[in-house]
């Protein structure tokens, strides 16, 4: 009596509900509704990597991926001339919107498309570099985060000093072809005359640049050097950490993943928070915002990193006043 009770329209939905979940062609019918993201970048695929981190703040946003959200990562291995083709393979898969990690995978990205939504995690000068007309109404299709600020590099100065307080003259080893080079370097140029320095400015356009780069600090008596976030090169040489211990002169580095890999110590934007804010962009562009309406934000928190290790190697040690302001501390 029970079955006879159910109404013949009923059984026959109820039927194509369970082929549509069940079979394949149903799984890929749902899947191909769900919303895509790309993520492009020029390094590496590794555990615990930017991409995780972005895909952690997605899953705390809502976006589970294979559940509600498809995530196609693109991974350039620190070729850049990869860059090119993997910005347009996402564009062919018509991802929703593209979230890069880097200026190189920006620009690539830029060049691939005008209609989908960009997403940057960090990018020094997006202005400069023509990614956005300004910083409050970028225009276009990007948005994101810029992780650099005016006074960032006179703090990563300012800790260096009180790591090696001898030091006089400071190298900054840029990248005069990089967009927000210039901006960074007359930074420094105020930061360090405010601390008494002479800056040691240094051009390095090639990874083949590095080591005469490092050699001409040495020979100017520079007691410290600085690798500002405003270059690329260091993506496609991993030897230059090695040069500057070689040299045994104290650094400071643009990212914790340089103090976690040997590097004497790092003062950044704390990536946590940028990821958070990618997140809440996404979120924002896949219910319907334009990039073009959402303002470029600046970075608002910042982590100091320090590496004893690194210290001892080089006979110094870190003062107990940087100690007990550091976010991270590798013994």
């Amino acid at each position: 009596m029970l079955w006879k009770a159910v109404p013949r329209s009923a059984l026959f939905w109820a039927s194509l509900f369970v082929f549509m979940v069940c079979s394949p062609t149903g799984w890929a019918q749902s899947a191909a509704a769900m919303p895509k993201i790309g993520y492009l970048t020029a390094g590496k695929r590794s555990s615990g990597s930017q991409f995780d981190s972005i895909r952690e703040k997605l899953r705390e946003a809502g976006y589970i991926e294979g559940k509600n959200v498809l995530i196609e990562p693109r991974f350039a291995d620190q070729r850049l001339e990869r860059l090119p083709e993997l910005a347009a393979d996402l564009v062919r898969r018509d991802v929703d919107v593209i979230v890069t990690g880097g200026p190189s995978a920006t620009r690539a990205a830029k060049q691939a498309t005008s209609r989908i939504p960009i997403v940057m995690v960090f990018d020094p000068d997006p202005v400069q570099a023509g990614f956005v007309a300004s910083l409050a109404q970028p225009g276009g299709n990007i948005t994101g985060n810029s992780s650099v600020t005016p006074e960032l590099i006179g703090k990563q100065m300012e800790l260096l000093k009180a790591v090696v307080p001898r030091m006089s003259r400071v190298a900054f080893l840029g990248n005069s072809t990089e967009p927000g080079n210039v901006q960074t370097l007359k930074a420094a140029e105020a930061a360090a005359s405010a601390l008494g320095l002479q800056l040691v400015p240094l051009d390095a356009r090639r990874p083949s640049d590095i080591e005469p780069a490092l050699d001409l600090a040495s020979k100017a008596g520079a007691d410290g050097i600085v690798f500002p976030v405003t270059s690329s090169i260091y993506l496609r040489d991993n030897r230059f950490m090695e040069l500057v211990e070689k040299r045994r002169m104290p650094a400071t580095y643009y990212s914790a993943g340089f103090v976690v890999d040997g590097g004497l110590m790092a003062y950044t934007p704390d990536p946590d928070d940028l990821y958070r804010r990618v997140a809440i962009y996404v979120d924002k562009i896949l219910k319907g915002a334009k990039a073009s309406d959402l303002p470029i934000e600046m970075p608002a928190k910042f982590i100091l990193s320090v590496n004893l290790k690194a210290a001892k190697k080089i006979g110094l040690t870190f003062p107990p006043s940087v100690i007990a302001r550091a976010d991270q501390v590798i013994e």
